[in-house]
């Protein structure tokens, strides 16, 4: 039957196609900003108005709703390859040690952990996907949209319309700024963009405002507001920060090798405390309906898991030249964490990696203390593990509820991370060919990167080589950190506290990155905001679409034209 279409050769081609095409928005926005998009929507939107046109004109079949679920299985698993450690671990160490992988080695290793969590998704998907209560919104979401797009097919090619406008017009913006002529950077004075205080003029950021939202996008310009107009003036008005007599433009690098550390210590502090909270939270929820994972064994494929974990073992010792014992404390430490964020993504749809990421760099540091290479690529394998399996699980979730097989999801998902790993470590290479002298600057300011880095230096040199004002910036973030990851995880999602308490994750990423990206994400927003509001049919349908077009339009073309000038200047 046509409706029973799954694991067709155009799902599976659409899927890498568009993975392939979408991986670099998020390597791109991953090293700008710290944040990446969930791109299941934006596959499901694109490949049904590709297929659904040709059956207009006569040239093709009808695509089904399962095949639709391979597509975006496909295109999501290579676009969040990011959690393989490619904007974050992986930088990291290069920055800390001078090592940079070759291209065959670091496509292997991104790959390896991304596919030991796709096993260890596969061993959850009975206990969490079928046998509990759990919700998991991101998958409620895309399914939503699935079944609203099948329902109201004209609706899916007018979201597609704009989508595709607003990515010509992020495009066309970057291309004239970097080729033509640099568009401006305005600031109202010259002491305020020392203090990075500007307008610049990025669609990619406008729209990554309006896919967060107005509280989190206020939660970054205060965070900006604090950092950067309050510590930052302090901080060279009492001398902890010098600059250069002739220092002009915007001064990042000096403010931010300050103001990263209580920012880190903030995110880490905040997003461990709400992992535990949601964590013990979604356990009594499981408890209080009554049911219980079964205790059959599923059905897991014990030879993949095994030659998943020994990958992960053997690049860990032939790459990084880890202990192999420590090697292999990994897996079961990756499998634990996974098992612990794929319980928060399925109780709150927020996926905690950069936290699993962190709670394995500690754990780590607490076994082999001062070992670089151990905190960042040990610790990468639990991140890149759960990142895989949370996104697996969400597809599990969508194809559960429309009767798909998981085999077939598996093995697009499988597809989807080859295709990924390939052109996520292309695409990073080319934008950041120089990560020492590029990454944790004002072009570049890598947040999740510096979150590693600054971890990875503290467990490893220890509190005692940071000087003391530093420290006691750091306690007072942490006491900041655990305040707000008990209230974010406490209060009710829906209550009023809970809208009027600033984002943890926004506040403290805006002490890593420049003030002028949290004030136009503050911008984008605010236009979302005020667009739902006056226009709310409008708005609803609408403002992701034209919020994902610009973020894809600027990406795409920023990598291409990183690509342009890397062959010029050969």
């Amino acid at each position: 039957m046509l409706a029973d279409r799954e694991l067709t050769f155009r799902a599976l081609f659409s899927g890498v196609l568009l993975g392939a095409l979408l991986t670099p928005s998020n390597i791109y926005s991953g090293l700008k900003i710290g944040w990446s998009f969930n791109m299941s929507i934006i596959a499901l939107l694109v490949s049904y108005g590709i297929w659904q046109s040709l059956v207009r004109w006569r040239l093709g079949t009808a695509w089904t709703m399962r095949e639709s679920n391979i597509n975006q299985t496909t295109a999501s698993a290579a676009a969040s390859i990011i959690a393989g450690g490619l904007v974050a671990p992986i930088p990291a160490y290069t920055l800390l040690t001078g090592q940079q992988l070759p291209t065959l080695p670091l496509v292997a290793w991104v790959f390896s952990v991304s596919f030991l969590g796709i096993w260890v998704a596969w061993y959850l998907r009975r206990s969490m996907v079928e046998d509990t209560r759990l919700r998991f919104p991101e998958a409620v979401a895309t399914l939503e949209t699935m079944q609203q797009v099948y329902n109201h097919g004209r609706d899916a090619l007018q979201r597609l319309c704009v989508l595709g406008a607003a990515a010509l017009l992020g495009g066309l913006v970057k291309w004239a700024d970097t080729f033509l002529y640099g568009l401006p950077r305005w600031s109202p004075s010259t002491q305020l963009e020392r203090l990075t205080f500007n307008l610049d003029p990025s669609p990619l950021l406008i729209g990554f405002g309006g896919i967060i939202g107005i509280r989190v996008g206020l939660s970054l310009l205060l965070g900006a507001l604090i950092a950067w107009g309050g510590l930052a003036p302090w901080l060279l008005s009492s001398g902890l920060v010098t600059l250069a007599d002739d220092a002009s433009g915007p001064q990042f690098a000096p403010l931010v090798e300050w103001l990263l550390w209580p920012g880190v210590t903030l995110l880490v502090c905040a997003t461990l405390t709400a992992l535990a909270v949601r964590f013990v939270a979604s356990r009594r929820v499981v408890r209080a309906t009554g049911e219980t994972p079964r205790h059959s064994p599923a059905k897991l494929p014990l030879l993949m898991l095994a030659l998943a974990s020994l990958l992960v073992v053997t690049l860990q010792v032939s790459l990084f030249d880890i202990d192999p014992l420590m090697a292999l404390l990994s897996v079961p430490l990756a499998v634990a964490l996974a098992c612990m964020a794929a319980r928060v993504v399925g109780a709150t749809g927020i996926p905690p990696i950069g936290a699993t990421g962190q709670l394995s760099q500690l754990t780590f540091g607490v076994i082999a203390p001062g070992q670089i290479s151990v905190n960042l690529m040990a610790a990468n394998t639990a991140g890149g593990a759960a990142g895989q399996c949370t996104d697996l699980l969400n597809d599990f979730r969508v194809g559960h509820a429309i009767g798909a097989k998981p085999y077939n999801q598996l093995i697009a998902q499988c597809l989807g991370i080859l295709v990924g790993s390939v052109v996520g470590v292309l695409v990073y290479q080319i934008l950041i060919p120089d990560p020492q002298g590029m990454l944790i600057t004002q072009q570049w300011p890598a947040p999740a990167v510096a979150t590693w880095k600054a971890v990875a230096e503290v467990l490893g040199f220890g509190l005692d080589s940071l000087d003391a004002s530093i420290r006691w910036a750091m306690l007072i973030g942490a006491l900041c950190g655990v305040a707000f990851g008990v209230l974010e995880a406490s209060l009710p999602e829906q209550s009023i506290y809970a809208r009027l308490l600033p984002s943890s994750a926004a506040f403290g990423l805006a002490f890593i990155i420049p003030a002028s990206i949290s004030l136009m994400m503050a911008i984008g927003a605010l236009l979302a905001w005020v667009v739902q509001s006056r226009w709310r049919s409008l708005g609803e349908r609408f403002t992701i679409a034209a919020a994902a077009g610009l973020v894809a339009g600027e990406s795409i073309v920023g990598v291409g034209a990183s690509f342009w000038m890397m062959l010029a200047g050969g």
